[in-house]
């Protein structure tokens, strides 16, 4: 990308809604709600003929710096020292308020280039808002209405004349790739060209956990900066963040996700639109790390989580956070191992790891058990070993017979990675009992080395080279 552009302004004025308008797609959540966005949101902008990173921002607010609020104003302050030029959105609707006229005093000593944007200027009566921008002394405002598209032309050319020519179009400005986003990805988890495991590509890894788990202060930590707001408010990161750092060499994007509490207790409209979005995190994510408070661990929203992870498909390693709160570690450690094998039987050898998002202990562990765990998710068995360990289970162990008639397991094979999925031809598929079925994940688990992640088994009946043809007399 050639040059950064953040979008700032007090809340409720649609920097989220140009944000999407920008990127082309519906990243930021959205909400007549004052407020909804926290984080600062980086995305790829197309406007017209120009490329560049867009990054959104809280609504700007007069608050001290202990206070969310105050909080929330210093990541904005952060991203419009790291942009370029700074996009300051006025409410043409509404017109202006203290508020705009005291960031505008701002913006204009931070001496960076400011675009004027008057928002909602399709409005009826928008008129005297959008005159009255003029007042806040940043030159001409640019009337748009990022709903419903207007205005983009005269946005762009305003930002061609804030940067200049050269800067706006650098001569060796080679095309990037666009990195996919969770919102709009359609990615396919069948890969089966590469058996053996690339130590060197990129890794997906979701963070997920319950309200005030820690997962923004975990983040943090690995990035070793205060990128993601943090505090001891329950339920402060409503948005899906994405933030990319290298591990030993290798590229891992992490996304930090909204706390997700029980179904029951989640009625309000933003709060829905939060968790829809860590929901789209984990499906998109190759490993998902779920967060335990370790002084409240295994609550009943905790198992849940796993299940869902599970279900999906994904990788999955728990980490027991704030460790440094336990006092006699070896005895509670014990006993979250005894918890783990007990309570989350359907994926035995799940890892689990005790961290410290405030101290930074255990993060090197936890990353290596991440990079463990998805190399068994990516796990490839030849079909020779796969049907010599179906004789010998066979044998150790023959299916019941059903009705009086003995089942047969004839052939198997791995379909797909990604999970590890295997298709077994038999006779009768739909009579063999679950029991046996859980037999042979756990086989496959215990003499190939698949702990921890979902596997999946399909049976299907062989095909009868008779069935159609006429009997003969």
């Amino acid at each position: 990308m050639s040059f950064t552009v953040a979008i700032v302004g007090r809340p409720n004025v649609g920097k989220s809604t140009l944000f999407n308008r920008l990127v082309g797609k519906k990243l930021a959540l959205v909400d007549d709600t004052p407020g909804v966005t926290r984080d600062r949101r980086p995305g790829d902008a197309k406007l017209i003929d120009l490329k560049f990173t867009i990054i959104d921002t809280a609504g700007l607010e007069e608050a001290g710096p202990d206070t969310l609020e105050g909080r929330m104003r210093a990541q904005t302050e952060a991203a419009i020292d790291d942009a370029d030029l700074t996009l300051f959105v006025v409410d043409a609707k509404s017109g202006l308020t203290p508020l705009d006229k005291t960031f505008g005093e701002l913006l204009r000593r931070s001496g960076k280039p400011v675009v004027l944007v008057a928002n909602k200027s399709e409005a009826r009566g928008s008129d005297a808002g959008f005159y009255d921008a003029y007042t806040l002394g940043l030159g001409e405002p640019v009337p748009i209405s990022a709903e419903h598209g207007q205005g983009m032309i005269d946005l762009r050319d305003a930002i061609v004349e804030a940067l200049g020519e050269e800067r706006a179009f650098p001569e060796d400005d080679d095309e990037a790739e666009t990195d996919i986003d969770v919102r709009d990805s359609d990615f396919s988890d069948e890969d089966e060209s590469e058996p053996e495991y690339d130590e060197t590509k990129p890794l997906r890894v979701a963070i997920i956990g319950r309200p005030n788990a820690g997962k923004s202060t975990l983040i943090n930590r690995f990035l070793g900066e205060d990128r993601l707001l943090t505090g001891p408010e329950a339920g402060i990161t409503r948005d899906s963040i994405s933030v990319e750092w290298d591990w030993r060499g290798r590229t891992i994007k992490m996304f930090d996700t909204a706390g997700m509490r029980r179904k029951a207790r989640v009625q309000e409209k933003l709060e829905k639109l939060s968790v829809a979005d860590s929901l789209r995190s984990i499906r998109f994510a190759e490993t998902v790390v779920i967060v335990f408070d370790a002084t409240i661990p295994f609550e009943k929203q905790d198992l849940q989580l796993v299940d869902l992870v599970l279900r999906e498909g994904r990788a999955a390693v728990l980490a027991f956070n704030k460790w440094d709160l336990v006092e006699d570690t070896q005895a509670v450690l014990a006993d979250l191992r005894e918890k783990t094998e007990r309570l989350l039987p359907q994926a035995r050898g799940l890892r689990a790891v005790p961290i410290s998002g405030q101290t930074g202990y255990g993060l090197d562990k936890l990353m290596q058990n991440i990079i463990d765990t998805d190399r068994v998710w990516n796990k490839r068995i030849s079909t020779a070993r796969l049907n010599r360990w179906l004789d010998s289970v066979q044998t150790q162990h023959p299916p019941p017979a059903v009705s009086g008639r003995r089942l047969k397991l004839k052939y198997m094979t791995q379909v797909k990675s990604r999970p590890p999925a295997f298709m077994v031809s038999c006779t009768r598929p739909d009579a063999l009992p679950e029991s046996y079925v859980r037999y042979l994940i756990n086989g496959l688990r215990t003499d190939f080395d698949i702990p921890g992640v979902p596997i999946r088994m399909h049976f299907k009946a062989g095909e009868n080279p008779f069935e159609g043809r006429k009997k003969k007399r």
